[in-house]
């Protein structure tokens, strides 16, 4: 996979049950929209707030109304067990990908350890022919992924473990793994770095906020030889407005604007849905997101 990669949000409605349909039109929305592919049930999607067979019901979905080359979902949970059946459902599902934490509760653990819970999750799959994607997120497992795991991985299953995404924001991480390994699709989280992809070797980026500004940045990934600095400033600013307020909740909250459908409102525990004033914070949103349509 490569390109603008939009982290899909999962509505649900007010008991915390996934809404089929509306999950459905927003994939198809934001393909639409130019993202190259969509993570499900990555952080975005709530996925670690859902048990496990609410989570393969979901990725069934996605699967059965999308072409599943193009989709990327979260399997990785601090259970082995649990990490691989979800990855080898992902797998039987046709999906291209599963993006896969770290087992993220238990701490110090060695790289030694992470090795060998990655490579059991890659013998667990056996012949499916799922690539895995690592999931480095510090601010929410408590561990970075080093370097010398990574290639270390890379080296012992180079058709199993393709690709990263980033979630730190060091772009200085993103940019050594480009650089030690060219063939390793990296993906920072922040679509603010399409404009030093081409030079910095990166594979797209893996974002919630392109939700919003799909088009935008589809526009900006399609010039990234040349981006278009006027572009990449539009790019930062609705990203940093969106993120001015609570991620999760502002991106559903837009996706209820978008539809007109109350049920995007809905947030699992522990979030809340935006409360009047943030949700006027967003307002701002409005005519840029014109300005993005028409230009």
């Amino acid at each position: 996979m490569q390109g603008i990669i939009a982290a899909v949000p999962t509505p649900v409605d007010g008991d915390g049950t996934p809404q089929h349909a509306a999950f459905v039109e927003h994939c198809l929305y934001a393909l639409a929209q130019g993202c190259d592919g969509l993570n499900i049930l990555g952080s975005t999607g709530e996925a670690n707030s859902f048990d496990t067979a609410t989570r393969k019901d979901i990725m069934r979905w996605a699967a059965e109304a999308l072409d599943p080359e193009r989709l990327m979902v979260g399997t990785g949970t601090p259970s082995l067990a649990e990490t691989c059946a979800l990855t080898c459902h992902a797998g039987e599902l046709g999906y291209a990908v599963a993006l896969v934490l770290p087992p993220y509760y238990y701490a110090p653990v060695t790289d030694d350890g992470l090795f060998e819970w990655y490579a059991a999750v890659h013998r667990a799959l056996g012949r499916r022919k799922i690539r895995i994607y690592l999931y480095n997120y510090p601010q929410m497992t408590g561990m970075t992924l080093s370097q010398d795991l990574i290639e270390r991985l890379h080296r012992a299953f180079p058709d199993r473990f393709t690709g990263i995404k980033d979630s730190s924001g060091d772009l200085d991480y993103c940019r050594a793994l480009a650089k030690a390994l060219p063939e390793f699709r990296v993906f920072p989280s922040s679509e603010t770095s399409i404009g030093e992809a081409a030079d910095a070797g990166f594979a797209g980026c893996i974002s919630a906020t392109v939700n919003y500004s799909a088009s935008l940045c589809a526009q900006l990934w399609a010039t990234r030889d040349a981006p278009d600095a006027a572009r990449l400033e539009r790019v930062a600013k609705i990203r940093a407005l969106i993120a001015s307020q609570p991620l999760i909740p502002s991106i559903k909250h837009l996706m209820a604007q978008r539809t007109g459908d109350p049920v995007w409102d809905h947030v699992l525990p522990p979030f809340m849905a935006l409360s009047a004033k943030q949700a006027a914070a967003l307002a701002p949103l409005e005519p840029v997101r014109a300005v993005e349509m028409a230009g």
